[in-house]
């Protein structure tokens, strides 16, 4: 006879690890990048690397002065030190990319317990704090390469001063000849690494298709269903990246469909009434943060019941 052999749960083995999740968000990253490259010159691999480098040392160090075990091979750090670079202009000054990423993984990420334990998602937070601190910096906008002197400004920014006529088309619009941050503003290369993440199931459909289509059901009643301005609004700002790449992180918004639709449609809103009433032209970072702060609550309000369950009021008594 075998031995029995003992060990806590869980019991069902998966060979889906976070190593192998981060993986799969970096690979629908690449487009993206790619695309920052041919459209902002070699700059845009800079900071992304250094925004790398600086996150994997930063929680290293962290880790070893901590005396945890590292956890560094996870590449979490890798993934938040992209999507901080993809959310900073190409222009960003290296030592602000640096305090950015500091900020991401010490403060945001490792004080709060490591990964799963955040509160919000670091690169958000990260880039809000760095919008706080650098803000000139922050909103100078480099024209892409081969586009018209117009295209250093947002099209947020156009819209808000009201100089329609030098928006970029819509064809520039999707291939990311248009002013903003670097990994940022090729809408078709951000689809296609969202479309990967959903096939591979890295994320769910949900939080997405609730974030952009609540924007574009605001921005047809604010503007009469104009549809070019509603296209405008989707193509713009960071709506696309961060409902694919940053609103659908793990530990920061609800595990359950109706949670992440129920933030997706949160996220619209709060995105839709700062574009549209706010004094700054883009919502998208604030929107994530704010309801990265209620996710707690969303979660706690859309949980699965539990059926067959003894309900024990306080004092012991089973009801």
């Amino acid at each position: 006879m075998g031995k029995l052999s003992i060990a806590v749960s869980p019991h069902i083995k998966s060979p889906v690890t976070t190593q192998r999740i981060m993986l799969d968000v970096i690979i629908a990253m690449i487009p993206a990048l790619i695309a920052s490259i041919i459209l902002f010159g070699i700059r845009s691999l800079l900071v992304c690397a250094f925004c790398v480098a600086v996150c994997v040392a930063s929680q290293y160090v962290f880790e070893l002065l901590c005396k945890k075990e590292t956890q560094i091979g996870d590449l979490s750090a890798v993934v938040t030190g992209m999507l901080l670079a993809f959310n900073l202009p190409v222009s960003i000054p290296l030592w602000q990319a640096a305090v950015g990423s500091i900020v991401a993984i010490v403060i945001v990420k490792e004080l709060f317990g490591g990964i799963g334990n955040n509160f919000a998602n670091p690169a958000i937070t990260a880039r809000v704090v760095m919008l706080m601190a650098f803000s000139s910096s922050m909103t100078t906008w480099i024209a892409p390469l081969g586009a018209d002197l117009y295209s250093g400004a947002t099209p947020l920014a156009l819209i808000a001063e009201e100089k329609i006529g030098q928006l970029p088309s819509i064809v520039d619009m999707l291939l990311g000849r248009r002013g903003g941050c670097l990994g940022e503003t090729c809408a078709i290369a951000l689809v296609m690494g969202g479309v990967y993440m959903i096939a591979r199931g890295v994320i769910k459909w949900h939080t997405p298709v609730f974030f952009v289509g609540t924007v574009a059901v605001a921005a047809l009643l604010y503007s009469g269903f104009d549809v070019r301005f509603t296209l405008y609004q989707i193509l713009s700002g960071g709506l696309i990246l961060g409902a694919f790449f940053m609103a659908t992180d793990y530990a920061t918004t609800p595990p359950t469909p109706l949670g992440k639709a129920v933030f997706g449609i949160g996220c619209g809103l709060i995105t839709a009434v700062i574009r549209f009433w706010g004094s700054y032209p883009e919502g998208v970072s604030f929107a994530i943060l704010l309801m990265n702060i209620l996710t707690p609550y969303i979660s706690n309000l859309t949980r699965h019941k539990i059926f067959g369950a003894i309900k024990v009021k306080k004092g012991g008594k089973a009801v």
